[in-house]
Formats: C-alpha cells, sequence, structure tokens
C-alpha cells in the first residue's frame, strides 16, 4: 500500500482476484485460481503478438512502439541515448472513467 498525498493507494493482488472470483461464480478455489491464470496468459499472449486486447466496459491493452530518443543523467547532466522499446499502454473505457469518477469501487474495505 503507497500513498499520493492524502490519498492512500489500495492494491488487489492475483490472490485477492481469484479469491472474487471464488465468491461470485462459485467455482472451487483451484478452478478460480486457474481461470483467472488462463485469462492473464491469453492477455499477455495477445500482446506479446502486438495485438489489442479490448474489454467490453473495461479498456483496452495495447503495445506502442517508442523510437529512440536522448534523456539525460540527472546526476551528471550528461546526455544518454535511451534505446528504442515496446511499452504496454492501457486505455480505460469511457464507462470505466464515469466509474472510478462517480463511484465508490467495491473493492475498498
Amino acid at each position: 500500500m503507497s500513498t499520493r498525498g492524502a490519498t492512500t493507494i489500495k492494491t488487489i493482488t492475483r490472490a485477492q482476484l481469484s479469491e472474487a472470483v471464488y465468491q461470485e461464480v462459485g467455482l472451487s478455489h483451484s478452478e478460480s485460481a486457474h481461470l483467472l491464470e488462463s485469462v492473464l496468459s491469453h492477455i499477455s499472449e495477445t500482446l506479446t503478438k502486438e495485438e489489442t486486447v479490448k474489454i467490453s466496459s473495461f479498456g483496452s491493452f495495447s503495445v506502442r512502439h517508442k523510437g529512440q530518443r536522448i534523456g539525460r543523467n540527472p546526476k551528471t547532466g550528461e546526455d544518454v541515448p535511451i534505446l528504442p522499446r515496446k511499452v504496454i499502454v492501457f486505455r480505460p473505457s469511457q464507462v470505466l472513467k464515469n466509474r472510478i469518477n462517480h463511484m465508490k469501487s467495491h473493492f475498498t474495505e
């Protein structure tokens, strides 16, 4: 758990997600864990192929290519090349944005 300003940020873990599936769907603990692992694996594999993952009313995950650029070493001030790389980007849906801004999450304790 970390804090930013006066707001406490809570983190949900893989085990907590699996427990939520167990509680909501009624699968066994092992089946719930396997289902979660399968979903996460499919998302990972899709992103590895540089394809987009769209989850309705939630958002989309995609891979973006970042080109080489010049950065600066904060200690020495020396210019340092930052090599090209791929980054994963998440874009929340408007439904999720509205939910975050107008409703309290059911995950809060």
